[in-house]
């Protein structure tokens, strides 16, 4: 969420949003948050899709969603598989 919202006034402030989503999906993989993951993840994935990095946006997502057996109906689940369609 900080990084979202980071996001929203990006150049203000003493972290990037990128910083914010990496910290965020590293304290979620400490964690084995597998959910944290994924939402942290697509986050920074559509961040970098909006600068032009789709290849390191899908290579980021791609392993995170895939690691998931179940529950594609929820709103993250979708949501990354969205994205990744628009990723290619």
């Amino acid at each position: 969420m900080r990084g979202d919202l980071q996001r929203l006034r990006f150049g203000e402030g003493d972290r990037s949003p990128e910083q914010l989503y990496l910290e965020a999906i590293s304290v979620a993989q400490n964690q084995q948050a597998r959910s944290f993951e994924l939402r942290s993840a697509t986050a920074l994935a559509r961040f970098w899709a909006e600068q032009g990095r789709e290849p390191e946006a899908r290579d980021l997502l791609t392993p995170v969603y895939n690691w998931f057996t179940e529950g594609f109906d929820t709103p993250d689940l979708k949501e990354a598989k969205v994205l990744l369609e628009e990723l290619g």
